[in-house]
């Protein structure tokens, strides 16, 4: 499978060494960069990347910041993208099999390597169950692409 990583530069370690971690699970990673501890700004790296994800570019994506809240927030902005925050592995396999997400992030300020790299490993071995949570998804797309004309009776 291909992977895409991205990371501002308070993920900048974690996703090196999470990037090595997915080659050895034998996955092949695209990075989506920071390539430095310089600053830069979350937003740009998770827009590539989920941009990436939505073109076809990688099958799954990770992302890391500080905390992992901006960058879902931002991922989640690209219309198509399922974005989810794990900070354990219970809510990586969730994040699979109930939510179908493309997307995890994580923060390297919140979690340690050997953590991350057991989340990372379980979403990857994780796929979309189906059944009643394909609903839900769909609902979710739905939500999306209803955008400003939301009407609540459609639910």
């Amino acid at each position: 499978m291909k992977i895409a990583i991205g990371s501002d530069h308070l993920g900048f370690n974690l996703k090196e060494t999470l990037k090595e971690f997915i080659k050895t699970l034998g996955h092949e990673v695209i990075d989506f960069g920071c390539n430095s501890s310089e600053p830069v700004d979350y937003p740009d790296i998770a827009g590539k990347l989920a941009h990436g994800i939505a073109r076809g570019e990688a099958e799954r994506g990770i992302l890391i910041c500080g905390t992992g809240i901006g960058m879902a927030i931002a991922a989640n902005k690209v219309k198509g993208i399922r974005a989810a925050q794990c900070h354990d592995v219970y809510s990586a396999e969730r994040a699979a099999k109930s939510n179908n997400a493309h997307i995890i992030t994580m923060g390297s300020l919140v979690i340690g390597s050997e953590l991350a790299k057991a989340i990372t490993r379980t979403w990857l071995n994780s796929a979309f169950n189906g059944g009643p949570s394909a609903r839900k998804v769909q609902k979710i797309m739905d939500l999306e692409m209803q955008g400003e004309n939301f009407k609540e009776e459609n639910f």
